[in-house]
């Protein structure tokens, strides 16, 4: 924590969501502090590090909470995408905190919301599981009134206050039509979704079945669930797929995962005609460069955390105008295509 000289114990607290009072403590190691408490104040020294120029501007300072379920290549270039983006809500001067986790559980996703009022949040951006546990966690959260919005996911019976993201019905069925024009209409598609929880990831793959059943009508789908999209699970999945599924030739990656989808394909000497999937986080883009797979569905993660931000300051009449939720335009990325300039390399 050698940087910690360089921020304010009040800028430290309020990133921790903890008292000035225990931050001092454990900047100056005293006894009696519990670990958890040194590495949450740990993680809010490293957060500010990287939203120095944030830290740096004078007036009041609104805190956006990033709450994500998801693996943790996504979640890390969504939260580069959102650090990445603050500067450009000026005059406001808005910093984050990420509450970041792979598997889904509505659960700890609620938890995680009801910590956030005392914490001293201004705003949530969220994906989490469509679930009544986080339905009445977002509940709580607007009668203390603290707004948020659900980001690539939805959760629509919510008192969220906008949805950022993809059209994933769209998604999907652009799926299905690439699927088609690349493998044809006949063999079997092996559709992988990392929870069925998800609203964000079932729309995608209700749109991929619906338009496959018009386009390819003999294309048998076989499904690949609750894996958390982690590559450990994931694995035995596929390997169990193939070996009922011979006639699989083709991937559609909702929820991702695929350098465990490939592997398992290697291992029995198989290789899909078309893989479509989703986002380019650091995996894909390798994937995609070494031809591994052919396309990647992509939204502007930027253009969206931007968005989410507007919604939430706009909720809270920072400024002017209604929160709405504007569907991201669906991008098909090949090797030749991809728009490196909009992260850079050293965020995913």
């Amino acid at each position: 924590m050698g940087a910690r000289r360089d921020h304010r114990v009040v800028d430290i607290a309020a990133q921790a969501g903890l008292s000035r009072a225990t931050v001092d403590r454990v900047l100056h190691g005293r006894d009696g502090v519990r670990p958890e408490t040194v590495a949450q104040v740990a993680r809010a020294v490293d957060e500010l590090e990287r939203q120095r120029e944030q830290v740096l501007l004078s007036g009041r300072t609104l805190i956006l909470d990033l709450v994500m379920q998801t693996p943790e290549r996504f979640a890390v270039a969504s939260r580069g995408a959102l650090e990445a983006e603050l500067r450009s809500l000026r005059p406001a001067v808005l910093r984050a905190r990420s509450h970041l986790a792979e598997h889904s559980d509505p659960a700890a996703a609620a938890a995680v919301l009801d910590t956030l009022t005392r914490k001293g949040s201004h705003g949530v951006i969220l994906k989490a599981p469509d679930h009544p546990l986080v339905v009445d966690a977002v509940a709580r959260l607007a009668e203390r009134g603290v707004p948020t919005v659900t980001f690539v996911t939805d959760v629509p019976a919510s008192r969220r206050v906008a949805y950022l993201g993809m059209d994933n019905l769209a998604a999907g069925a652009t799926a299905a039509y690439l699927v088609t024009q690349w493998a044809g209409r006949s063999g079997s598609v092996l559709l992988t979704v990392s929870h069925s929880s998800f609203r964000g990831e079932e729309e995608r793959a209700l749109g991929f079945r619906r338009t496959l059943a018009e386009l390819a009508p003999r294309r048998r789908v076989h499904v690949v669930n609750d894996t958390d999209g982690l590559d450990a699970s994931i694995l035995i999945a596929v390997r169990g797929a193939l070996a009922l599924r011979p006639s699989i030739n083709a991937v559609y990656s909702v929820g991702g995962g695929n350098v465990a989808t490939l592997r398992a394909f290697d291992e029995v000497g198989m290789a899909p005609k078309v893989y479509v999937a989703h986002d380019l986080d650091g995996d894909n883009r390798t994937l995609l460069r070494t031809r591994r797979i052919s396309a990647v569905l992509h939204h502007d993660l930027k253009a969206d955390m931007r968005r989410a931000c507007r919604a939430l300051l706009q909720a809270r009449g920072v400024l002017p105008g209604k929160p709405a939720g504007v569907p991201s335009q669906v991008q098909v990325v090949t090797p030749y295509n991809e728009p490196a300039s909009l992260y850079g390399d050293e965020q995913v």
